[in-house]
C-alpha cells in the first residue's frame, strides 16, 4: 500500500509512520490538488494496476478481487469502479459515483442511483455489472498502461470532474469503463469541500465546461455549447431567485475561467483523438428529464439512452 500525502500540514504522516510502518509514503512538497497529486504520485509507481482510493472511504472484505477478475477477462477495460454506498447512511447510494457514472449530451454527469440531488436507496436494483461512461475518482481501479496512454489527469482541473475527463479520453481511444457492483465500498463524501460550497460549484462548472469542450465531437460541439450555456443561464437565474448570490457568482466565475482557458483547451483538443457519442452518454438533457419530465431515477431513463 502507498499513501500519497498532498502537502498536508497536520501530523498525519507521523501517525502513519508510527502506526503503519509497512506503508510506503510519497510525500509531495505542496498541495497539487486531486489531479496533480495523483499524477505525481503514480509517476513513482511501477505496477500493472492502480487503485485510486480517497482517504474517506471504508472498504469491505474481498472488494478488490471481483474488479481484478473483470479487468483480467477483458483487456479493453481501462477503468472500473465498485458500487459506492454512503458511509453515513449505508442503505443508500453515495453521491460521487453510486452504481456507475453517466453523462448527458450537454456534459452534466449523473449516476445509476443518483440523478442530480435525488439519491436512491440500495435494494440491489443495480447489482449487474455494466459498461458506464465514467468511474468515480473516490475509488477507481485503473489499468496503469491505459492511464498513461490517455495522459493521466488534467492537472489544470485541480479537483472535481477530472475522472470524467480522463474516462472520456479513454473512451475516445477505444477503451471501456465498467462498474462492478459485486465490489462494495462506503464513501463519506464532502471531506474536502461540502457539496454546496461555492468554490466546489465553481470548480464543477469550470471543469465540466472544459471536459465538454475538449472531448465533444467537432460536428456537435457548437450546438452542444450553445444549449449548455442556455441551461447554465437558467441555473444562475434559479440561484438569484433563491437569493443565493454566492452560488450564482461561482457559476459566473467558472465561465470566466473557462473562456480565459480556450487557447489551451484548443491545443488539447487538437492533440487527441475525438470520437462520436459513446456508450453511457445520453442523447438529450438530464436537466430537462429531471425538472420537466419528473424522471428522477435511473430506471426511468434507461429507454432514452
Amino acid at each position: 500500500m502507498v499513501v500519497a500525502d498532498n502537502g498536508s500540514s497536520d501530523d498525519s504522516l507521523e501517525f502513519i509512520r508510527s502506526s503503519f510502518s509497512s506503508v510506503r509514503i510519497i510525500a509531495l512538497d505542496k498541495n497539487y490538488g486531486f489531479a496533480g497529486g495523483y499524477n505525481k504520485a503514480l509517476q513513482q509507481l511501477d505496477e500493472e494496476y492502480f487503485i485510486l482510493l480517497n482517504s474517506d472511504v471504508e472498504v469491505t472484505a474481498g472488494w478488490i478481487e471481483p474488479m481484478l477478475r473483470m479487468m483480467e477477462q477483458d483487456r479493453l477495460i481501462a477503468a472500473m469502479m465498485p458500487k459506492i454506498l454512503s458511509h453515513q447512511k449505508k442503505t443508500h447510494f453515495e453521491y460521487a459515483g453510486a452504481a456507475g457514472g453517466f453523462i448527458d449530451r450537454y456534459g452534466y454527469p449523473f449516476c445509476r442511483g443518483r440523478i442530480l440531488q435525488t439519491i436512491e436507496d440500495d435494494h440491489n436494483q443495480y447489482n449487474e455489472p455494466m459498461e458506464v461512461f465514467w468511474a468515480s475518482g473516490a475509488c477507481m481501479f485503473v489499468r496503469a498502461a491505459s492511464f498513461r496512454l490517455a495522459g493521466g489527469f488534467d492537472e489544470s482541473f485541480f479537483a472535481h470532474m477530472e475522472e470524467i475527463d480522463l474516462c472520456w479520453r479513454m473512451k475516445n481511444l477505444g477503451m471501456k469503463i465498467f462498474v462492478c457492483p459485486a465490489s462494495v465500498i462506503y464513501h463519506a463524501g464532502g471531506g474536502t469541500l461540502e457539496y454546496k460550497n461555492p468554490h466546489k460549484l465553481y470548480l464543477n462548472f469550470r471543469n465540466s465546461l472544459a471536459t465538454l469542450y475538449k472531448n465533444t465531437h467537432p460536428g456537435a460541439l457548437f450546438s452542444t455549447l450553445i444549449i449548455r450555456i442556455l441551461l447554465d443561464k437558467l441555473a444562475v437565474l434559479r440561484f438569484l431567485l433563491q437569493f443565493d448570490f454566492a452560488s450564482a457568482g461561482a457559476v459566473i466565475r467558472g465561465y470566466s475561467s473557462f473562456f480565459c482557458s480556450l487557447k489551451k483547451l484548443n491545443k488539447q483538443r487538437k492533440a487527441q483523438k475525438i470520437s462520436a457519442r459513446h456508450h453511457g452518454q445520453m442523447n438529450n438533457s438530464i436537466i430537462l428529464q429531471y425538472y420537466f419530465r419528473n424522471r428522477k431515477r435511473y430506471s426511468e431513463l434507461s429507454p432514452i439512452f
